[in-house]
């Protein structure tokens, strides 16, 4: 299993910010021992501790979709990305990896929150409130479960 962080802090610089997902991420090197990856803005990161299980050499995380305005992190198994992928791409969708996460981000522009109903898998769904900063948003609110996903949007 990987491990996810996640801040809303809007005092803090983006500098800030990234300093503590480092801190964060550091304490959970034994979750995700083969990589880290950052977002980072002021008010707003995401991190992750990486155990790459799909897609080894090309599904680092953060994703995000084709012109960077949402970056998912995600600690989990998504069971059907591969007939999501499929279908998104006939969308339109530009996929970068063959990660099952790249399907959550592609599926959230076109279904926001509701993305979730769609997803077969061991996740936790994202619902409920939405904090704006600025020219961004977090979406929150977490449902338990033994897995997890966050998805951060950017205008």
């Amino acid at each position: 299993m990987c491990g996810i962080a996640g801040i809303l802090a809007p005092d803090l610089t983006q500098g800030e910010i990234r300093a503590l997902l480092s801190r964060m991420t550091n304490c959970m090197v034994h979750r995700g021992p083969d990589e880290e990856g950052f977002f980072s803005r002021a008010g707003v990161g995401l991190g992750v501790r990486r155990l790459s299980i799909i897609d080894i050499e090309h599904g680092q995380q953060p994703i995000s979709n084709e012109n960077g305005s949402i970056h998912v992190v995600s600690n989990g198994e998504i069971y059907n990305y591969r007939q999501l992928g499929s279908a998104l791409r006939k969308q339109g969708h530009v996929f970068r990896t063959s990660s099952d996460t790249e399907a959550i981000v592609h599926l959230y522009e076109e279904n926001r929150k509701e993305c979730f109903q769609d997803l077969r898998g061991c996740l936790v769904r994202r619902s409920g409130m939405k904090v704006d900063i600025g020219s961004s948003s977090l979406v929150t609110g977490l449902e338990r479960s033994r897995c997890s996903t966050s998805i951060e949007k950017t205008d």
